[in-house]
């Protein structure tokens, strides 16, 4: 499920929304009250059940030909998403719904060339009902994104972290604890110029 010309997407398990409130978010960086969406780009960070924790990598101008293939997988495209044994079933088995709203009102959120959000700051109707965005392993797919079923999340994330690849995970503070336990297990990070 992706945005089309002149929309964004806010993924919801809620098909009931029909006035987007600008709010400060419980787990947000930002101080300020915003609508969240996303775009074309970004949509397959959101095909997961809400609260699961999952860790992203993808091929970006600059990987290396040796990062790619370590960590996305030689010939396993250019996406890899990690999530933990532990939410498949809900991977399986929850309804996610796309609400599809107009792109006007909305700025995009993050580094230039490196945006990993769009917000508003004033109240958005959406265009029309929630869409159920259908089976969410289908989702991945269906856009050639390799889905990765993880014990443990920490050590894929530290490697990505430490490459030449874009990046984003969300809801890590939801994830197994790390194996060594001396890191900061509750940030969400989005998509930056990987530490060298």
């Amino acid at each position: 499920m992706r945005p089309e010309a002149g929309q964004v997407l806010h993924f919801s398990e809620d098909p009931t929304i029909e006035l987007f409130v600008p709010h400060v978010a419980a787990t947000a960086r930002e101080t300020e009250a915003y609508v969240w969406a996303v775009g074309h780009d970004r949509a397959p960070d959101y095909w997961f059940p809400r609260q699961c924790p999952r860790a992203m990598a993808w091929v970006r101008d600059g990987t290396s030909d040796e990062d790619r293939d370590r960590i996305v997988g030689a010939g396993c495209g250019d996406r890899v998403h990690a999530i933990e044994y532990a939410w498949w079933e809900a991977m399986r088995t929850t309804t996610l719904y796309a609400y599809r709203l107009p792109a006007a009102p909305f700025r995009p959120l993050g580094e230039a060339g490196q945006e990993h959000a769009a917000v508003a700051t004033e109240p958005v109707r959406p265009l029309g009902p929630a869409e159920p965005v259908g089976n969410l392993i289908d989702c991945h797919a269906a856009a050639g994104i390799q889905l990765r079923l993880l014990d443990n999340l920490w050590p894929f994330w530290d490697e990505v972290i430490t490459s030449s690849l874009g990046f984003s995970a969300i809801r890590l503070r939801n994830a197994r604890p790390r194996p060594t336990g001396d890191a900061d297990e509750s940030a969400t990070f989005f998509a930056g110029r990987a530490p060298r």
